[in-house]
């Protein structure tokens, strides 16, 4: 059952192109990451705020890379990190277009 992770937190900047060309390198790391089906980047200028949206193939792959994660954030100095675990219901997700 594919599991969705949501993380964000506070984050001052940048957005937009700048955040593209700062966490490209990032991007392609974490798009090897076991288990990962996709991830969508979100950022919210106006609230101060980013993160991300994954999709994993098991509860276990998103829970291990939660774990490493939110290490890794921290150690950028990232704090109030808020994160969450769904399992998806695919029927009715496929019935509204999710892109599984």
């Amino acid at each position: 059952m594919n599991v969705l992770l949501q993380i964000d937190f506070p984050y001052e900047g940048p957005f937009r192109e700048e955040m593209t060309q700062a966490f490209e390198t990032l991007a392609e790391s974490i798009a090897q990451e076991s288990g990962l089906i996709w991830k969508m980047w979100t950022e919210n200028p106006t609230t101060k705020e980013a993160g991300g949206i994954y999709l994993f193939v098991d509860h276990a792959s998103a829970e291990a890379y939660l774990k490493m994660h939110t290490a890794r954030l921290e150690s950028f100095g990232v704090e109030r990190i808020r994160s969450r675990i769904f399992e998806v219901n695919t029927s009715l997700s496929r019935i509204t277009n999710a892109p599984l």
